[in-house]
């Protein structure tokens, strides 16, 4: 979970530098198009592509529009927040979709969680400022709604893991953003630099390599252990927002990150006991 974090950093770093330059949606465009190269050819090598076409079709649709919403809403903040504030926001995705667990999934939630839940909410306000012109941040609004798509993503994978493999859904998700993130972009598709070049082969391998980790990562130990290794996402984004734009996090940013990871840590253990006790 350490290494998938920092591939992730490293992606939404190329992904901030590219949003300077061209248009959120071609981002997101940018995004699904340059991972699939390497993922098609780690399929291959897997023998993955047998039944790539056997899958339920309305879900993948919709986790994939999901997705190219996700990936454009966390483009457009990026252009407008540091990834420290960005990443405040974002860290919001765990309570929603614990919430979202009850109403669509039907899992019982008890009073505590329901607590964390509002806490975290309490801590996005922190960040958004609760005064002034920050509350209606355009960009942070972006990132909020960046996370609420992530958690509805979060969601609709529960219900298509129950049938569809693992690399069929990540095959369908990078080729269906793919074609929303064209057909979205491609009247206000900026040329791509020369000097871009390096910027993209960043953003394929820091996406594709952070994909494998993270799956690793669940697959081979409890999600209430790995899970909060997530948030060490805070620490890269305030290194590399020093280190390449000089900025650091303010007061507001850095107790609104705390409130929210806090409530989310206690939903992940809390979610851990409640298993086990189902499973003991």
């Amino acid at each position: 979970m350490l290494i998938a974090v920092a591939m992730f950093s490293f992606m939404d770093t190329t992904m901030k530098l590219l949003s300077a330059h061209y248009p959120a949606t071609q981002v997101t465009a940018m995004r699904a198009l340059s991972s699939l190269p390497l993922l098609c050819a780690y399929m291959l090598y897997r023998g993955a592509f047998k039944g790539i076409f056997n899958v339920r079709w309305p879900m993948h649709l919709f986790r994939s529009a999901l997705g190219v919403g996700m990936l454009t809403m966390f483009a457009f903040g990026l252009s407008m927040l540091s990834l420290a504030e960005a990443y405040s926001i974002f860290f919001i995705a765990p309570a929603l979709i614990t919430a979202l667990s009850v109403f669509v999934l039907k899992e019982k939630v008890g009073k505590g969680q329901w607590v964390a839940i509002a806490v975290g909410l309490i801590g996005v306000i922190v960040v958004l400022r609760p005064e002034g012109t920050g509350f209606l941040s355009i960009g942070g609004l972006a990132i909020l709604a960046s996370a609420a798509c992530y958690a509805t993503t979060a969601i609709v994978s529960r219900v298509l893991a129950r049938t569809d493999s693992n690399e069929s859904m990540m095959f369908w998700y990078l080729i269906l953003m793919s074609a929303g993130g064209l057909t979205m972009s491609v009247q206000h598709w900026v040329p791509v630099r020369a000097e871009d070049g390096w910027v993209l082969l960043a953003l394929a391998l820091s996406g594709f390599f952070g994909q494998l980790a993270i799956t690793r990562a669940f697959s081979s130990g409890k999600a209430s252990v790995v899970a909060p290794f997530e948030y060490t996402a805070l620490a890269w984004g305030v290194a590399i927002d020093w280190l390449l734009w000089q900025v650091l996090p303010d007061g507001y940013t850095l107790l609104g990150a705390g409130i929210i990871i806090g409530s989310g840590i206690y939903l992940v253990r809390r979610e851990a006991v409640h298993v086990e006790a189902e499973h003991p």
